[in-house]
């Protein structure tokens, strides 16, 4: 890890990767987006961490790619290298066990949008925009559109795609891009109660139920129900759902073993 991304952890449940280079409103470079997928296996893979959140130091969340250094690639086996990182970056948040949190302020355009998108959920300040802009620029936003486009209907996200204009906050969480937006003084402590809550129940159903989750949504509806009743089974096995059931019937808070 180097300064531009570091981990901060909140309590010994829940730690934070913060984005730190301001400079360039967080962009996501190749340096950065290494960093980042360093960042997030480290904290998927500590057994004390239960949730992430992931935020911009600054201005604001992330513009997206440094379009200073993607301007002076110039090869396409470079573009195509940095794409890649930024994909794998993007799948490395939905693959993983851990549920993350995008926590925003300012804007999140681009990459920076498909980040937040990415995210199992999402909350900003009132003030946030979100955008798609590479039209703007003559190149269309075609990865972030995989993200976005899995949060928001069509018809959105076409229109964020062909006018590269920002949407505000407010109009992100009615089209389903956030959970939620607060002021800013509130933010931080809407985003911890949330995290608290998730970090509150068993680690093993979470992670056997957000692997789940995004596997199903890419299947047909029978291969979906086939896929999820071997899921519930799988954890109807574990010590953590024979204890969860107990304690509801015993009228008594449950004492996970995370397994």
């Amino acid at each position: 890890m180097t300064n531009n991304i570091k981990i901060k952890k909140i309590n010994k449940d829940i730690a934070s990767i913060i984005i730190n280079e301001p400079k360039t409103y967080n962009s996501l470079s190749f340096k950065n987006l290494s960093d980042l997928i360093k960042a997030f296996k480290k904290l998927d893979d500590d057994k004390s961490i239960k949730v992430i959140i992931i935020e911009g130091s600054g201005k604001g969340f992330s513009a997206g790619h440094n379009l200073k250094e993607v301007k002076g690639l110039k090869k396409r086996n470079k573009y195509q290298k940095l794409f890649n990182l930024c994909s794998k970056l993007m799948l490395q948040i939905v693959e993983g066990r851990k549920p993350v949190i995008a926590k925003v302020h300012g804007a999140a355009f681009a990459a920076g949008c498909q980040l937040v998108a990415s995210c199992d959920l999402a909350y900003s300040t009132n003030k946030a925009i979100f955008a798609t802009p590479g039209v703007n620029i003559g190149l269309f936003c075609s990865t972030p559109m995989v993200a976005v486009s899995r949060k928001i209907n069509r018809k959105e996200m076409m229109k964020m795609l062909l006018t590269g204009e920002p949407i505000k906050a407010e109009y992100a969480k009615k089209i389903g891009l956030i959970n939620d937006c607060f002021s800013t003084s509130k933010l931080n402590k809407e985003v911890l109660k949330v995290a608290k809550i998730i970090a509150s129940k068993s680690n093993l159903s979470i992670k056997i139920g957000k692997q789940a989750f995004y596997k199903q949504l890419e299947m047909p509806l029978r291969k979906a129900y086939e896929h999820t009743s071997k899921m519930m089974t799988l954890n109807m096995m574990a010590m953590d759902a024979k204890e969860g059931i107990s304690a509801f019937l015993e009228k008594r808070k449950p004492k996970w073993k995370h397994k």
